[in-house]
């Protein structure tokens, strides 16, 4: 790319340098010209006075012989407006206005391969004499000299250094580029190209878009890693209860079989639940999956999810409060019914992990005539770092505020936001000003009936 780069380069200015060579020569030709008709016809009219004042028949061709004039030619022009005699070499008697000339008047012209002429009359009548000085103009030989190919050549030399120095500093980010991406693509997620304000806005800005695919991708493995070892621990505790307990039945050590049995099919649940959810969640990444949008009593499922929880609650020493008074009316949401329980579900489960005693779910409708419908959940556990709200609802996201219990999977914010989002609506995290956190699901108002999504 170097290479093109100077050769286009080199090239542009080769070529701008042509044409200001052709444009020169043209216009210095023309100039010269017009300098050269000027000379010639002042000349010829000075040697035609001259010789009226001699009152001399051959005083003119005298005076070109004396003067050895180069160019220069003597014709007779006879009483019915003919020219003769021989003019200067390059012109006719064609090119000279014999008419122009029995007026009196001086005439120019230019001959073929640059030749300038002027024709003067001298004397009147009969005696009238035509005085011809032609010149041969060449201006380009002169543009075209050693000095001016001396000129091109350095031209081209400075031209060649320039466009080298700034092909290196187009191609040199390009390179970097090219080669961070080669190794981010082999696996190299740490790699970062030099961010340099000198190599212009564009390159800059491609090397801060390719940090931050980087750095994005980087932090997505970190917390695929994080995601993997959890749902691997996940797995591995209920795994080793099973095997305990089952190897201890089968050998017949258990000291209480029912309660072994108990043990497995509560573990077997936990594992059938992680299961669940993550192909749950690989379904709503896909989109592979539909949706039953209708007008939906948000009140109703609010409250019949919520008092599902109520014994986990109570196990547990936490209070579960639901306020559904701030609905008038109870205004209808679009939304999937069944999704709308699942999204429930994951957020009290999700509240029920993290809160110390108090869990809050209120139902409540934004400004407008309808307005949207919105499903808070608050706890008061630790809360979220203000950096990470959001973040929280990532898939592989795992927050770093100690759980007060284990609850659920650790994935039922990434599918609550699948979810939201699905049936048009929104979720988000926010902190509470007495500790804790809120989590916030929004829903469409019903205003028709709107098609399936899937």
């Amino acid at each position: 790319m170097t290479r093109r780069l100077v050769v286009t380069i080199v090239g542009v200015v080769a070529a701008a340098l042509a044409v200001a060579s052709v444009g020169s020569i043209v216009i210095l030709r023309v100039e010269a010209t017009n300098e050269a008709r000027t000379e010639l016809r002042d000349q010829a009219v000075r040697l035609a006075s001259r010789v009226e004042t001699v009152q001399a028949p051959g005083a003119l061709p005298a005076v070109v012989r004396a003067l050895r004039l180069e160019g220069a030619g003597v014709l007779r022009l006879d009483g019915d407006g003919r020219l003769r005699g021989s003019p200067p070499a390059g012109v006719s008697v064609d090119d000279l206005d014999a008419e122009a000339l029995s007026a009196g008047s001086t005439v120019t012209g230019t001959g073929p391969g640059g030749l300038t002429f002027a024709a003067a009359p001298a004397g009147r009548g009969n005696a009238t004499l035509v005085l011809v000085l032609s010149r041969q103009v060449d201006a380009g030989r002169n543009v075209l000299g050693p000095w001016f190919l001396l000129a091109v050549i350095a031209t081209l030399g400075l031209a060649a250094a320039v466009a080298g120095n700034l092909a290196r500093r187009l191609t040199r980010p390009l390179r970097e580029a090219q080669e961070a991406t080669r190794r981010i693509a082999s696996g190299d997620l740490a790699v970062r190209v030099p961010e340099d304000p000198g190599d212009g806005t564009e390159l800059a800005s491609l090397a801060r878009s390719i940090n931050a695919m980087a750095a994005t991708l980087e932090r997505s493995r970190g917390m695929e890693r994080q995601f993997l070892l959890s749902v691997s621990h996940d797995l591995r505790t209920p795994l080793t209860s099973i095997r305990g307990f089952g190897e201890a039945l089968a050998e017949g050590r258990a000291p209480d079989p029912a309660h072994a049995g108990s043990v497995i099919t509560t573990e077997a649940r936990r594992l059938e639940r992680l299961v669940g959810d993550l192909l749950e969640l690989a379904k709503l990444d896909a989109r592979r999956f539909s949706l039953d949008i209708r007008a939906t009593d948000v009140a109703e499922v609010v409250s019949d999810t919520v008092e599902g929880f109520r014994p986990a609650a109570e196990r547990a020493g936490v209070a579960l409060t639901v306020d559904l008074g701030t609905i008038p009316g109870r205004p209808a949401a679009a939304a999937d019914p069944d999704r709308l329980a699942q999204t429930v579900a994951n957020l009290v489960e999700n509240a029920l992990k993290f809160a110390t005693s108090r869990i809050s779910v209120t139902v409540g409708v934004l400004g407008g005539d309808p307005g949207a419908v919105w499903i808070a959940v608050d706890d008061d556990g630790p809360g979220i770092a203000a950096d990470d709200l959001l973040r929280v609802f990532e898939p592989f996201y795992q927050s770093g505020r100690a759980p007060a219990r284990e609850v659920g999977t650790g994935l039922g914010l990434a599918i609550v936001s699948e979810l939201a989002t699905a049936m048009g609506g929104s979720a988000r995290a926010e902190l509470l000003a007495a500790g804790g956190t809120r989590v916030v699901v929004t829903l469409r108002p019903w205003l028709s009936a709107p098609t399936a999504r899937h």
